[in-house]
């Protein structure tokens, strides 16, 4: 059966219910997901209830209704198949829509799964919205929502731009009018709402000498162009307020600074999806960021407002939503200076810190992330936490960069292997992935992680 039949057979299936339950992840793909799920769902006329989980593992299998529902579970669930089989659900109650590689089971359960057709720059948001437009055409209005899945699960960070069937959805958004693409747009994060200069040096993709980690030293790389990097009341311009002319003079700068530096130019450049139905300089305005908001509110226990948002909430939803998101990133600051003062331990192959339990599990794995460009960018990090709620489990965080995933390095499979190991469980993608292992054997784990990824770059 191909990608299509399998996305046939779940609108059918959707159609046929008498109710429907979603149970759905916690970060930006998830929390789109099931805002494009339930959005599809309500609109037939089916009665429609959510459940949201950080993972589905044995303890929040009762997150899952005890009724006859049809449950869709949505950016997870296609490696989890063996608990649904053991909490007895039947093939004709559970639908799964999701992106991560499925776990062999017993029980054949109605699936939507585009990495089996070759569709490994999909994630679960553009799954969704495949259903959600065979369901109904009239839901066109959820590419823009899907985008902001796939953008946030980045599906287009190592190809520079949606690819595949992502690239379809994009179109689809373009022709209704809720989407903006551009094409060779500046490859950094905060175009909408951070001043060009903060922009700039917070960019590590590319790494730009004496811009990259130096908001002084960017400010400074500006006004040698000069070009007024202020607006009319003195506040800073934003990247997408420049004109094309100032854009170019930056980028063509930016380009000369690299090549000046023996540094490579190709991934200066980059596709941006903006919605222009969302007020200019806001986190909303596009899809990267407002995947950051949708983050925010999964990770702070409040996926429910994200979704709001998602479904069109600009009140009280969004009012909660930046609140989120400043304390959010207040907390991650926080956290990235632990890190930068606690300083990290560097095997052969990797660098890696416990920060105890003074962090969220949630947040930990980002803050690994920003790390990682002001440490040494080379070697991949690996952050580890212990639970409150099970002084038993670690939670262990992974984060690389594309000059490692093109060299060969795959978090996801060298966490899955090791977690696996010593009866834990770990998941995610290449360039960013976690796992839950036993408490003591948090020594061990990270030593076995470093021998796997040296046998992957070897």
């Amino acid at each position: 059966m191909g990608f299509s039949e399998e996305v046939q057979g779940a609108a059918e299936t959707i159609r046929r219910a008498e109710t429907v339950s979603v149970i759905s992840h916690i970060d930006a793909d998830g929390i789109s997901s099931e805002a494009i799920v339930r959005t599809a769902v309500a609109r037939a006329g089916i009665p429609v209830s959510s459940h949201f989980v950080r993972q589905l593992e044995p303890l929040t299998m009762k997150a899952v209704p005890e009724d006859d529902s049809l449950k869709i579970f949505v950016d997870l669930g296609a490696g989890q198949q063996n608990l649904l089989e053991e909490r007895g659900l039947t093939p004709d109650e559970v639908l799964i829509l999701d992106h991560h590689v499925a776990q062999p089971c017993g029980t054949e359960y109605q699936q939507v799964n585009g990495v089996p057709h070759g569709h490994t720059r999909l994630s679960a948001a553009g799954v969704a919205y495949f259903v959600a437009k065979e369901l109904d055409e009239e839901n066109v209005d959820l590419a823009k929502i899907a985008i902001v899945g796939n953008v946030g699960d980045m599906m287009a960070r190592e190809t520079l731009g949606l690819v595949g069937p992502a690239a379809e959805i994009v179109a689809d958004g373009v022709a209704h009018g809720s989407v903006r693409v551009v094409r060779r747009d500046l490859n950094c994060y905060g175009t909408s709402t951070r001043p060009v200069h903060v922009c700039l040096s917070y960019n590590d993709d590319p790494r730009i000498p004496g811009i990259t980690n130096d908001t002084r030293g960017a400010q400074r790389f500006l006004e040698r162009l000069d070009l007024d990097l202020r607006a009319p009341g003195g506040r800073w311009r934003v990247w997408e307020e420049l004109h094309d002319t100032e854009k170019r003079t930056i980028t063509s700068a930016l380009v000369q600074q690299l090549l000046a530096n023996g540094e490579g130019v190709e991934r200066v450049f980059a596709e941006s999806y903006l919605f222009p139905d969302e007020v200019e300089r806001t986190p909303l305005r596009n899809a990267s960021e407002f995947a950051t908001v949708l983050n925010a509110c999964g990770r702070w226990a409040k996926p429910r407002i994200g979704s709001s948002v998602c479904c069109g909430d600009r009140g009280t939803a969004l009012r909660e939503a930046e609140y989120m998101l400043n304390n959010h990133r207040s907390i991650i600051r926080e956290l990235l200076q632990f890190i930068m003062e606690t300083g990290v331990t560097e095997l052969s192959h990797l660098q890696y810190l416990h920060v105890g339990d003074r962090y969220p599990d949630t947040i930990v794995g980002i803050g690994a992330g920003m790390a990682l460009g002001k440490l040494n960018w080379r070697k991949p990090i690996l952050i580890m936490c212990t639970l409150p709620e099970d002084p038993g489990l670690t939670k262990v965080s992974m984060r690389t960069n594309e000059w490692s995933v093109r060299r060969g390095i795959d978090l996801q499979a060298a966490l899955n292997a090791a977690s696996g190991e010593f009866g834990g469980g770990g998941g995610g993608h290449p360039i960013a992935a976690g796992a839950f292992i036993p408490r003591e054997a948090e020594e061990v784990f990270v030593s076995r992680v470093n021998d796997l990824l040296r046998d992957q770059l070897a």
